[in-house]
């Protein structure tokens, strides 16, 4: 994870260098639009621990639209994404929604918990792997973010410090267009627990 750190290191102070004090929400973007029906492929299921030492599925959240995030505590991208996540479970909760955090930090818990009770994180985080990253296309960046429908498959992908409005729009879009599916259809594949 060293080389995604010098990455994120390097992406914040070219951010920083380029915008200024601008509101870096609307300055920089990803991809906005969601992928077709027919081009959505199924995420990968995976057996992570949350803070508790729960093993978390993604295919616990079947038949809900899912913001999947792939972060770590020394990003600074991530912590700017971080708000707008906690705010979306706050206001979509009740419609089928849930924010899944998936910290990259190569120190575990040691540093991850401290740092969610002081930003107030509202939704799950569990501990990545290597192996979830991979099943995930390799991320090579983060954040990278990922919108699941209410199928489990994956409708938008998110790399780096995205546009707030795009994900926003995404989810919104998502908890309209998708039809609630009935549990067990689309058995997802499982990525083993990893060592960490």
């Amino acid at each position: 994870m060293t080389s995604l750190r010098l990455i994120a290191a390097g992406a914040t102070a070219l951010l920083l260098g380029l915008t200024g004090c601008a509101d870096l929400s609307s300055s920089v973007s990803a991809a906005s639009d969601l992928k077709p029906l027919d081009q959505r492929h199924v995420a990968p299921d995976f057996a992570l621990k949350d803070g508790d030492g729960k093993v978390v599925h993604l295919s616990d959240y079947k038949g809900k639209v899912v913001v999947l995030d792939f972060w770590a505590t020394w990003c600074g991208p991530c912590r700017i994404e971080i708000p707008w996540f906690t705010d979306l479970e706050r206001n979509h909760k009740d419609k089928g929604f849930e924010v899944v955090g998936v910290s990259m930090d190569d120190e575990g818990w040691e540093v991850v918990k401290p740092f969610l009770a002081e930003v107030g994180v509202n939704y799950r985080i569990v501990m990545g792997t290597d192996a979830t990253a991979q099943a995930y296309g390799g991320v090579d960046a983060l954040p990278t973010t990922f919108l699941i429908d209410r199928e489990g498959k994956i409708a938008a992908v998110h790399v780096g410090l995205a546009n707030k409005k795009d994900i926003v729009n995404g989810v919104e879009q998502l908890l309209q267009d998708s039809p609630k599916v009935a549990d067990g259809r689309n058995p997802l594949p499982v990525v083993p627990v990893g060592a960490k």
